[in-house]
């Protein structure tokens, strides 16, 4: 059974010192590299990052690949080799401006192109209805060559493939029209074809419907199947026929996931292929499709569902139209039938939504057509239940399944902490790293008064390392004995890196009101891209460069609190930050992040959460205790109690006077003396459209950060916590997530055994 996991993004970072670790050669190149004289962390930093993906989406497709790789599993990552990843962010007057991010300028070593595997792509056309069948006819060819870049288990001889597909135009493209013989032109427009592979959208947790996204989605999918149907015709399982043209056996050799509804035109063109090409039955292809495909979904915001006009798709896509029309007609037949004369529910479930512009939910598409559909953390698979899908559970409810998120231990704990990686196999030995579960042997070692100060001086070293590194880079001076706070995630209003900025404001106006009192020294790290076209996300840049110039210079204030904007934060700035990190902000409104994933990565490296009820922050409140992390603010209940009541941002404004003094400094110029207006926009949504309630966590929030406060002057006791957090993060290794999704879904059993390298005869 092969496994096949199509994601759009796969954010991969680099991949040097990844490969030296799971190989086990990380020590061997670090002393050969030594004695000729160079340094293996100079050359590591020479390396650009794969920048593939926007977030957290693509960087856990990145985790899964490890994980999938490290547990023996036959499975591929299929996506698309950008030409341009994730723009690159320099930060020019406090304002994010955009660069593209040329990563291949220099060559990638990393991958092997296959032209041998290159294959067509249609587009356009028509379809044309005959006696023999369904053909789609006139189509413009666009061609998919492979680039395969191996993934290494960990110490287990096994190399996966990541195969990323690039376009490029057929030689007789826009020459065989009836040109008038502008060759010069048709060879110039071979541009227009490639262009499908140029460039990564940039957006996180947001739906952009443009024609050439589609055609993205639509290349992706199409190329990995017809990979995926031809390895399944030539291996030598199955049916008997020479030229396997059974596709019984198909859902049994085959699983496909689809990593949230971007690849869903797997479901429409496995379908095209098996009714028009290979003749199955409709029903039977049907089944087929089902028993192959599962859904993941990683979002319940409706601004970031995909819904594609139909006039768009009756353009490209005319015969994959058609298919949904007919597989919308059936599943909404089965409906009226089990639901006679409820024409809301009809409605509400059907894959085309009707209106001034006809759209396909690609959300309904995907759930009807997969066997399995998961959220990502348990109040996420909840929510997916309860609300997003709540037709179509009561439908069929044994689909819809949890699988929480998780962060490969090799990258996220041996790759960027190997100070503490070392301390803890001191103590446990290296059984953890395969099975993180393994950290709980830690609790034996809360109160051994050797192994509290080895971990709280490896933080310290670490700190200690990425102060130099802020120095070095970026010319900011930074207190290394203040307390790291750090929130780096996408800006994005949801995730309320505008709470963040209301308690630095708030700790700015208390040392300036009292400046002889002691303060617990802070430095508040920000850092995170905004999505070109997301205003607010920009505004919310501005503000906190903002509030940091006036904080940062304040004589007042000294080095008792200092506002740092992280720029350009990436997979290789994560690897430096979380291991440095003492407290991690996971502030979203309650029932808004699906999970995170940077919490995990966090609260395995040895900082404490300040966070909400949010997400995966629920199961890490559950697996370390509550009492163990800052939880605080309103639950799901609360904020659907709000919603009924009515949320009055300004009841709060009016009541909790520290608040009202921030927002008045921000609406009065006090952070922008140029340009006092500066901020209208961020106060005007604050007080009258905020969706997310940031008033209504506030005094909570800033209680709960004074808790922080006390318990950071201790560092004894801060340090226990932070052992006992470690020791109870083993749930959030991706390799149970994994072993989760193989039993669970793609029916396989992940192995442990170790293949006999290369060098040695195999069995």
């Amino acid at each position: 059974q092969r496994i096949y996991y199509l994601s759009l993004e796969f954010y991969m970072g680099r991949t040097l010192q990844n490969t030296m670790v799971n190989l086990g050669l990380q020590n061997a190149c670090d002393e050969a590299i030594y004695q000729l004289g160079l340094d293996l962390e100079e050359l590591e930093e020479i390396e650009e990052d794969a920048g593939l993906g926007n977030g957290g989406l693509g960087r856990l497709a990145a985790c899964f690949l490890d994980s999938m790789a490290t547990l023996g599993l036959a499975a591929y990552g299929y996506g698309i080799r950008y030409e341009f990843g994730i723009f690159n962010q320099k930060i020019v007057d406090g304002w994010q401006v955009e660069e593209a991010d040329d990563w291949l300028r220099y060559g990638n070593p990393w991958e092997k192109a296959r032209p041998e595997y290159m294959l067509p792509v249609h587009f356009y056309g028509r379809v044309d209805h005959t006696p023999e069948g369904v053909k789609w006819i006139d189509t413009q060819v666009v061609l998919a060559m492979p680039y395969d870049t191996p993934v290494p288990g960990y110490k287990n001889n096994t190399v996966n493939t990541m195969r990323l597909w690039s376009a490029k135009a057929p030689n007789d493209f826009n020459l065989q029209e009836f040109n008038v013989g502008d060759y010069i032109e048709a060879v110039l427009d071979r541009n227009l074809a490639e262009n499908i592979s140029r460039v990564l959208y940039p957006n996180d947790n947001f739906f952009e419907g443009k024609e050439l996204r589609l055609k993205q989605e639509y290349f992706v999918v199409a190329a990995t199947l017809q990979d995926i149907i031809r390895r399944f015709k030539s291996s030598k399982f199955g049916c008997r026929d020479p030229v396997r043209t059974c596709f019984e056996t198909f859902p049994d050799k085959v699983a496909i996931q689809l990593n949230d509804t971007h690849p869903a035109l797997s479901i429409p063109e496995l379908m095209r292929i098996l009714v028009d090409v290979e003749k199955v039955d409709w029903d039977k292809a049907w089944e087929i499709t089902k028993r192959t495909c599962a859904y993941t979904n990683h979002t319940v915001l409706p601004e970031a569902l995909e819904r594609w006009p139909v006039s768009m798709f009756e353009k490209l896509l005319p015969r994959h139209l058609e298919i949904i029309y007919a597989l919308n007609q059936m599943h909404l037949d089965r409906v009226a039938a089990l639901y006679p004369g409820d024409i809301d529910r009809l409605r509400r479930m059907s894959v085309i939504e009707e209106g001034d512009c006809k759209r396909i939910n690609m959300a309904h598409l995907c759930v009807i057509g997969s066997h399995a559909v998961n959220g990502v953390a348990r109040i996420h698979s909840d929510i997916v239940k309860n609300s997003v899908f709540k037709d179509f559970y009561e439908l069929e409810p044994e689909k819809f399944q949890n699988k929480t998120n998780g962060i490969t231990p090799r990258r996220w704990l041996l790759l960027c902490n190997p100070g503490l990686a070392d301390v803890i196999a001191e103590k446990i030995g290296e059984g953890f790293i395969t099975d993180l579960s393994q950290l709980q042997k830690l609790l034996d070692f809360i109160n051994n008064e050797t192994f509290i100060r080895d971990v709280a001086k490896v933080k310290q070293e670490n700190k200690l390392k990425f102060a130099a590194y802020l120095e070095e880079q970026y010319k900011v001076k930074i207190n290394p004995s203040s307390m790291f706070d750090v929130q780096v995630k996408r800006i994005h209003e949801y995730k309320r890196q505008l709470l963040n900025c209301l308690h630095a404001i708030t700790l700015y106006n208390r040392i300036r009101s009292n400046p002889s009192k002691s303060f617990v020294p802070r430095t508040i790290m920000i850092g995170g891209k905004a999505a070109p076209g997301y205003h607010m996300a920009k505004m919310i840049i501005k503000l906190i460069t903002s509030i940091g110039e006036v904080i940062n210079n304040d004589p007042y204030v000294g080095d008792r609190l200092k506002v740092i904007f992280l720029e350009n934060y990436r997979v290789s700035l994560a690897e430096k930050v979380i291991p440095a990190a003492d407290l991690s902000q996971q502030i979203s409104t309650a029932g808004t992040e699906a999970s995170g994933t940077g919490n995990m990565k966090f609260m395995v490296n040895g900082a404490l959460t300040i966070g909400t009820m949010d997400g995966a922050n629920v199961e890490m409140a559950e697996e370390a205790g509550e009492e163990n992390l800052f939880i605080f603010g309103m639950r799901v209940e609360d904020v659907e109690a709000l919603d009924r009541q009515g949320y009055n941002a300004r009841e709060y404004y009016e009541r909790l006077p520290e608040l009202r003094q921030a927002i008045d400094q921000i609406s009065s110029g006090f952070f922008s003396p140029r340009d006092p207006g500066c901020f209208r926009d961020v106060v005007n949504m604050l007080m009258y459209h905020d969706r997310f309630k940031v008033f209504a966590d506030y005094e909570a929030y800033i209680k709960c950060q004074g808790q922080v406060d006390q318990l950071f002057m201790d560092p004894r006791e801060w340090t226990k916590k932070v052992i006992r957090n470690i020791a109870c993060s083993g749930k959030f290794s991706s390799d149970r997530t994994i072993m989760e999704y193989a039993r669970e879904i793609w029916g396989v059993e992940p192995s442990a055994t170790k293949i006999p390298p290369p060098n040695l005869p195999r069995d």
